[in-house]
């Protein structure tokens, strides 16, 4: 989604990201993992964006992202840990994200969004493993039957 498109606003689904034991693999190897985390970077980047989602903040690692629906959403981090898992991460020792989607009124302004919607997913992608994509009961009923057949909640 471009700047210049209006932003998911109301209800919305958020996802978050986070690489699991980053901090560690940074102490290890800061070369490796620079080379690494820039292609996670564009790895997430490219999930997101492909399916209509809107990056509009990543912190070290994280990433957050929001969508208009789940479905989008879904598919994002769907896409996303398929292509991270087909890398070759050895270099530092694997990389494992932590997805999290988390559906609920936001307030959008200025390029970023406020509200306990972001509390919630925060606190749910922190529960995570890596590998492990989480939704809360907000957005699992939102998405409904439009499961991904590919996938399965």
């Amino acid at each position: 989604m471009s700047a210049s498109e209006s932003r998911p606003s109301g209800t919305v689904t958020f996802l978050f990201s986070d690489i699991e034991g980053s901090t560690l693999r940074w102490q290890r190897d800061p070369e490796a993992m620079a080379a690494a985390l820039a292609r996670h970077n564009e790895l997430l980047r490219a999930a997101i964006e492909s399916n209509g989602g809107y990056v509009f903040k990543t912190v070290g690692d994280a990433f957050c992202a929001a969508f208009s629906g789940v479905p989008e959403a879904i598919a994002a981090a769907l896409a996303a840990q398929r292509a991270l898992h087909a890398q070759d991460f050895s270099a530092v020792e694997g990389i494992c994200v932590r997805i999290a989607l988390h559906s609920g009124y936001a307030l959008e302004q200025q390029g970023d969004y406020f509200g306990t919607t972001l509390n919630r997913v925060a606190r749910l992608v922190s529960i995570g493993h890596g590998g492990q994509t989480l939704l809360s009961g907000a957005a699992a009923e939102l998405l409904r039957d439009a499961v991904p057949p590919d996938g399965e909640l």
